[in-house]
């Protein structure tokens, strides 16, 4: 197991490439198993989580080679069985129940695991299902869906916190290879889900609306192989971005899209940071003084519960008073206790965290318990005078690639090494 070591107090200054989305290539790797031929998919980041599912694919039956940022993968015969100690594992591979209803008309797959930050049911997932016209059933940690014939529907995927987007990714899948139409109400909007369906319709898929509330889904017999590339992590990006401010340095994000993370950018002017788009580059710049903000989670196109943990690192740097709300996931206030031990100043008020600053950080020991908690701990070490060693990072190679290397590019002194 690894740690991060950080050296804290020093600006982040220079250029950092944004890599592809994890939460883009994970359904578009599981997409693949819609077609018998081949399909490439580029831009793909080496994460855990990417090489996980590439093994639970190669279960399946499928043929999957790493190349570079490019993943090659074939599944020309493929069982509906997914192994139960490889899917438990990885909460991205309930992705994998849509593909697998419209390939095979079946699908055993146990139920997810994944970072504990709250519940995260999967009915909304079933539903979607059982209205194409499968049996589902959840029976000894598996879920067990069959069909003789998928149907198109009409499918409402509003959930108590919002649509869902592996739900509508599952039902977006499954209906692409349904008997007539499909419509999706209370859609996810989430760029990544634009991204699958544009790589659904090189496949011969007829998805149109994604992005939108609605999206529709015209049935058709097979699907043939396409070459895709994934688009940019939006929250890889928002994170460097925040780290700039937070450090008062000068980032720029080559890569980076802009219109996918409106909303983190603007929170980062509200408070103080300089944002320039120019020229198809993006350049934060932080400023030696931060004003506070209120910040609530929310469905995308607000702001994303995955840059809550570093907003609120950011937060401590404000001068005044900041509340964050959190309306996504009911236990992401993991990281607080931690950042407390970097110096922090922060109350829990039910689903709000009250943010007083500016405090001085200085470094300490302290342990991710998610993927975000571990970014936001990161951000922390790197505002902290002195020495802060964040262990468990496995989190962050779940969903960062090279995180420590791109941070020494950008100037931070932060090595990894084994506990």
């Amino acid at each position: 197991m690894y740690s991060l070591i950080i050296n804290g107090g020093v600006p982040l200054h220079g250029e950092v490439p944004i890599s592809g989305a994890k939460n883009a290539v994970l359904p578009l790797m599981a997409a693949c198993l819609l077609t018998r031929e081949p399909c490439v998919i580029r831009n793909v980041p080496d994460l855990s989580d990417v090489q996980f599912l590439g093994r639970i694919l190669t279960s399946l039956g499928a043929k999957v080679r790493f190349a570079g940022d490019s993943v090659a993968i074939e599944a020309n015969r493929i069982q509906s069985f997914a192994d139960y100690d490889l899917v438990r594992r990885m909460r991205g591979s309930i992705c994998l129940l849509g593909p697998l209803m419209g390939r095979l008309r079946r699908a055993e797959i146990s139920l997810p695991g994944g970072c504990v930050i709250g519940s995260r049911p999967v009915d909304l997932h079933l539903k979607g299902m059982r209205a194409l016209g499968a049996a589902v059933a959840i029976a000894g940690g598996y879920v067990k869906a069959r069909a003789k014939r998928l149907v198109g529907a009409e499918v409402f995927l509003g959930g108590r916190a919002g649509p869902t987007v592996l739900g509508t990714a599952n039902v977006m899948m499954a209906a692409s290879l349904a008997d007539g139409v499909t419509v999706i109400q209370s859609a996810a909007c989430e760029p990544e889900l634009v991204d699958l369906a544009n790589f659904l319709n090189a496949m011969g898929a007829r998805v149109s609306g994604a992005g939108s509330p609605t999206i529709v889904i015209e049935g058709v017999k097979q699907l043939h192989g396409a070459e895709h590339a994934a688009i940019p992590d939006r929250i890889e990006a928002a994170t460097f971005a925040i780290a700039a401010a937070a450090t008062r340095g000068e980032v720029t994000l080559t890569g980076a899209r802009p219109d996918h993370f409106h909303a983190v950018l603007d929170k980062l002017q509200e408070v103080g940071a300089r944002v320039d788009r120019r020229e198809g580059r993006l350049t934060v710049k932080g400023t030696r003084e931060l004003q506070p903000s209120d910040v609530t989670t929310q469905p995308y196109a607000g702001f994303p519960t995955d840059a809550q943990a570093q907003m609120m690192t950011l937060m401590t740097q404000a001068r005044g008073i900041s509340i964050i709300t959190e309306r996504i996931f009911e236990s992401r206030f993991m990281h607080v206790s931690e950042l407390a031990r970097l110096g922090a100043d922060i109350t829990i008020e039910g689903p709000s965290a009250v943010v007083k600053g500016p405090t001085k950080l200085s470094g300490a020991p302290v342990m991710a318990s998610d993927l975000r908690a571990s970014a936001a701990l990161v951000i922390g070490g790197l505002i902290a005078r002195g020495q802060t060693r964040v262990r468990r990072i496995y989190h962050l190679d779940r969903g960062y690639e090279r995180i420590d290397e791109k941070l020494r590019r950008l100037g931070a002194r932060v090595k990894r090494v084994q506990e």
